[in-house]
């Protein structure tokens, strides 16, 4: 950081510090972003400044299981599916998704770039699923593992 405030971010170093990524599952997925919260050191919440350009979509339609997530849109026109529903978002709207969340996902609908904020926690263990592919995830720490649904069996109840 050029700022010498360990615990500020300014418009220019977001703005500096934007990296392009794209979904490997989706491949209309296109959002430019900036972790502010890990670059300013919060390990256990995540924050973050995010743009898809028009026709875009966010990531992958999905649901997590142990991290809350957020959305707040601060310019921009998008559809967000929730839930198997969708809804028309735009600026000054807020979407929160507690644990066990419901699926969801964020496409640009309009002709400008969609800008919002999201965030939320970073736990040491996750698992979401991907209900349109049929996939789950499992993350400990840095490692990922990637199972079909279509293969899971069944365990039996642990009070058996």
């Amino acid at each position: 950081m050029t700022d010498k405030t360990p615990f500020l971010m300014r418009q220019q170093q977001i703005e500096e510090n934007l990296q392009s990524f794209s979904h490997p599952w989706n491949p209309n997925s296109e959002i430019s972003g900036t972790q502010m919260g890990r670059i300013l050191g919060l390990t256990r919440t995540g924050v973050n400044f995010a743009k898809i350009p028009p026709g875009k979509e966010s990531f992958v339609y999905h649901a997590h299981y142990r991290e809350e997530e957020w959305i707040y849109i601060l310019s921009g026109d998008g559809i967000a599916e929730v839930n198997g529903e969708v809804f028309e978002v735009h600026a000054g709207d807020f979407m929160a998704f507690p644990t066990p969340s419901v699926a969801h996902h964020l496409k640009n609908a309009g002709n400008e770039d969609l800008v919002y904020l999201m965030g939320g926690e970073n736990v040491e263990v996750e698992i979401a699923d991907f209900p349109h592919l049929g996939k789950r995830m499992f993350r400990r720490k840095d490692a990922v593992e990637i199972f079909d649904l279509a293969d899971a069996k069944s365990f039996g109840s642990l009070e058996d």
